[in-house]
């Protein structure tokens, strides 16, 4: 099969200026039917996929070079050059071994945070509505072939470049393409060949944004033979900037090689003023930085947040930034939707309203005892003004369109009408298409020698375009006593938490496409039943537990919005209501932060709440799924698109995507994103302490003049086995129950603060001390050999290492039963530590190497008490004199 960039033989080079039907013939396409399975592979082999230029990623020799050109690389360098300086050609080749296992452990680990990602990326494949075959389908983006009918509407991204044919109301958000950030108003009419890219008005270009109106396009260009194909391909791939993790790791790590440099300087000085072998005090000192700097932390971290991505993708949660999950665990403050995130989001008609009659609905039925032609009239506007499609058994697809829309078409066909047959009776001239700021959609269409307009929309303000209503089977004139009416009837039955939609008609010889949607006629409405989701009581006291505030702001009735919220208790105490219109009237502060719900918002006053909260000081969370959403979305510390019925607008502009709409895995991504960071903490602390330990050791020794020390390849061997795989390990943690029962943390915070540094220093004295007095002892009082003490020193401080992993469980939770028990991941890296160093203790010539020898029963058990002493004394001042952490 070709690349996607290796054709460039497009049978169209300006399609702007072409016939539409030129454009078909050429193609072979079909504008009613749309193309089959074998035009599209042809299309596939012949034009390649619908996808840009992937950018080219970093081969893996250059991956595996960069991991030589650290601070740690030229730290090895120097201490194997002095080895080879001083003839010490066993301990150069170690060094330089080291070097390269060091390299080798950071290559992969890279690697597989590359992968990892990868397959993150993979997750996120956008799709679009094609008509295949005759039917209306959903497609990966990527499969589009030049000839495909594409469907597009409000909120949609265009997914190529095509020429359009059919339009109702097309605008487009351009400025990606154009830099014009105005939408550009959509037209048929055939241009000359010259005409500008900015004023080709009857064309869509991919990566461009359908802000209103809905529309149907014949592809002619795909991948990298679009426009934004082009520039694409002149742009050089921009290098990924650092989130602000990995910038405050590196800051971290920077102020580590300073203080440990300048450490290493005082151990030389020490050392020359006691008359120590020159040799021995450089390679140590230089040992020793090596030891203090954690060199895989960054790899390590970024493996942590892309290993906690995608535990939460399989929770139906995608992450698309890596910054994200820093911001995650910040979060105080959740704006979130009603429909489908609160609730159910399984719609079904529930009742109708027609002139002083309530008709309840059972089942999708309604009971042949009402006037029939009043209900006829309903259910022909709920076929006409509708863009849902509902499939036949065993197609490809099912359902397609807004939840509500669908409910309509199965209601209708509940009622043994043909909806196809209806549509073909009355096909379409004009439509109005549906907005948040206009809250009503109409359509126009032909029937006979007359015109029919058939409209849907919010109560209050569709009851506002009519001057009659239908009574009985009479058409009266709407006054305003009959309007109150109408809309305190709908007051009462949205308080029972049931979403209400007016419908409307008008009938004449002759109306204008352009303003059709005025002096309709009131038909009544229809009541949907949207049930809560009461799965997300638990959720909301997580979020309470955790210190996060959750707001519902949706464009719903208010009585609607309580109703829901008051059934699955989103507050624990009473729900504050605030209205759109309220909001005009600029109420006080307190009363904005008291709010618990705010209804009837339009996408504006969504944005604006998003920037109070911000300027109070939160960090935001905001859920979205339609076009008006995105600045909002934008807006947020986190914007949360819908994935099931959200715009792919939404979903390009958020950084996380609910793949179920629901609010229970918000929570959870917030779980996991408090989760990840405590890992990396964790991790943090775990190696600083162990290292600082190894730095309290030689500096004991060399202060008190031992005639044994650690040696250099002792602490570069402890080095590999302390550092990357219990590290590993600790990223991989799932977090414990206390995780959402602390408040949230300040995303500008350090890393590691106050606090960790006096649990770090303290932990690694703990270390430390048993050790240098059990070695002191051995030599002074057993007269042990200056080797054992060395091996004693060496194989109790290695222990002690790993041992220690268990002392960064929280001291509120049972020492064994915890996050660190419980992790797998812990008790492999522990099993694999233990066997790399059993290898080096009865190999040669390993074992020569690290200046180790075999030792006796007795000092063993002096060893493995020596190792476990320091998890002793630490739980004892974490559990009961409660001095750290």
């Amino acid at each position: 099969m070709k690349n996607e960039n290796e054709n460039n033989s497009y049978p169209i080079k300006f399609p702007h200026a072409e016939d539409i039907e030129k454009i078909a013939q050429l193609l072979q396409a079909n504008q009613q039917s749309g193309l089959t399975e074998q035009q599209v592979q042809k299309g596939i082999k012949d034009y390649g996929f619908n996808s840009y230029k992937a950018q080219k990623q970093q081969s893996i020799f250059l991956i595996l070079l960069a991991q030589f050109k650290s601070p740690i690389v030229l730290l090895l360098v120097v201490a194997a050059t002095l080895s080879f300086s001083f003839q010490h050609w066993l301990e150069g080749f170690s060094i330089i071994a080291v070097l390269f296992i060091t390299a080798a452990l950071g290559f992969l680990m890279e690697l597989q945070a590359r992968r990892s990602m990868s397959a993150l990326k993979q997750m996120d494949v956008s799709v679009s509505k094609v008509i295949r075959n005759h039917w209306v389908v959903e497609v990966p983006s990527e499969r589009i072939v030049p000839g495909d009918i594409v469907l597009l509407e409000a909120g949609d991204m265009v997914p190529a470049d095509g020429r359009l044919f059919e339009l109702h109301q097309l605008e487009a958000d351009e400025s990606a393409l154009t830099g014009e950030s105005l939408p550009v108003t959509k037209r048929l009419e055939s241009l000359i060949k010259n005409t500008p890219l900015a004023e080709q008005s009857n064309m869509v270009f991919k990566g461009t944004a359908i802000v209103n109106g809905n529309a149907k396009v014949l592809v002619t260009g795909t991948g990298m033979h679009t426009e934004l194909g082009k520039i694409t391909s002149l742009v050089e791939a921009a290098e990924q900037s650092s989130t602000p993790l990995e910038k405050k790791l590196q800051g971290l790590t920077k102020k580590l090689i300073w203080i440990t440099s300048a450490l290493a300087l005082i151990f030389i000085a020490t050392g020359a003023l006691q008359g120590k072998d020159i040799y021995l005090i450089v390679e140590t000192a230089l040992a020793l930085a090596v030891a203090a700097i954690p060199e895989g932390l960054p790899i390590v971290a970024t493996i942590a947040l892309t290993y906690g991505m995608l535990r939460m993708a399989k929770k139906n949660v995608l992450i698309k930034r890596l910054a994200a999950v820093e911001t995650l665990g910040g979060i105080n403050t959740i704006f979130t939707d009603k429909t489908g995130t609160l609730t159910e989001n399984k719609i079904e008609v529930s009742n109708l309203y027609i002139f002083e009659e309530y008709i309840t609905v059972e089942k999708n039925k309604i009971n042949s005892e009402y006037n029939r032609v009043i209900i006829e009239q309903l259910l022909l506007i709920s076929t006409l003004c509708n863009n849902a499609v509902i499939h036949e058994k065993g197609t490809n697809e099912k359902e397609l369109g807004d939840p509500i829309e669908i409910a309509l078409l199965q209601f209708v066909a509940d009622n043994h009408i043909d909806s196809d047959k209806i549509n073909q009776q009355y096909p379409r001239i004009s439509e109005e298409a549906f907005s948040s700021e206009t809250k009503v959609m109409g359509t126009l269409h032909k029937n006979g020698s007359t015109n029919f307009v058939a409209a849907k929309g919010a109560v209050e303000v569709l009851i506002e375009k009519c001057t009659t209503f239908t009574k009985g089977d009479t058409i009266e004139i709407l006054t305003k006593k009959e309007k109150e009416l109408f809309l305190q009837k709908a007051e009462e039955i949205q308080a029972q938490g049931t979403r209400v939609l007016a419908f409307a008609f008008k009938e004449a010889t002759s109306i204008s496409t352009d303003k059709f949607l005025q002096d309709l006629t009131f038909a009544g409405f229809i009541g949907f039943l949207d049930p809560p989701r009461m799965d997300v009581i638990g959720a909301l006291q997580s979020c309470r537990d955790a210190g996060i505030r959750v707001i519902m702001i949706t464009g719903d009735h208010p009585a609607t919005a309580l109703h829901i919220a008051e059934k699955i208790k989103l507050s624990d105490k009473e729900n504050i209501v605030i209205t759109g219109k309220e909001l005009e009237s600029n109420p006080p502060e307190k009363l904005l932060f008291a709010a618990t719900i705010f209804a009837r918002v339009d996408p504006k006053q969504k944005f604006d709440m998003v920037s109070l909260y911000q300027k109070k000081g939160d960090i935001v969370a905001m859920t979205g799924d339609g076009i008006n959403d995105a600045p909002a979305l934008k807006k947020a510390d986190i914007g949360i698109a819908m994935g099931l019925r959200g715009t792919q607008v939404a979903k390009e502009t958020a950084e996380m995507v609910l793949k179920d709409d629901s609010f229970i895995s918000i929570v959870s991504a917030i779980e996991q994103g408090r989760a990840i960071f405590q890992n990396i903490k964790r991790f943090l602390v775990y190696l600083l302490s162990c290292n600082l330990s190894e730095i309290f050791i030689v500096f004991g020794y060399g202060l008190f003049n031992f005639s044994f020390s650690i040696l250099p390849m002792q602490i570069l061997f402890l080095n590999l086995v302390t550092d990357i795989f219990p590290a590993l390990a600790l990223g991989m943690g799932k977090g414990n129950e206390l995780t959402m029962k602390n408040g949230p943390r300040n995303p500008a915070e350090a890393i590691v603060v106050k606090k960790d540094w006096i649990s770090i220093i303290v932990y690694a004295l703990l270390m430390a001390l048993p050790i240098m007095i059990v070695s002191w002892y051995c030599s002074s009082y057993l007269q042990y050999e200056p080797e054992v003490c060395n091996n004693i020193t060496f194989f109790s401080l290695a222990l002690a290492q790993l041992w220690h992993v268990f002392n960064l469980s929280s001291n509120k939770i049972s020492f064994i039963k915890n996050e660190i028990t419980c992790n797998a991941f812990v008790w492999y890296a522990l099993l694999l530590c233990i066997i790399i160093i059993a290898v080096f203790y009865n190999l040669a010539p390993l074992n020569e190497i690290l200046g180790l020898r075999m030792i006796d029963p007795t000092v063993w058990l002096i060893i493995i008490g020596t190792s476990f002493s320091p998890v002793l004394l630490i739980q004892l001042l974490k559990r009961v004199v409660k001095i750290i952490d």
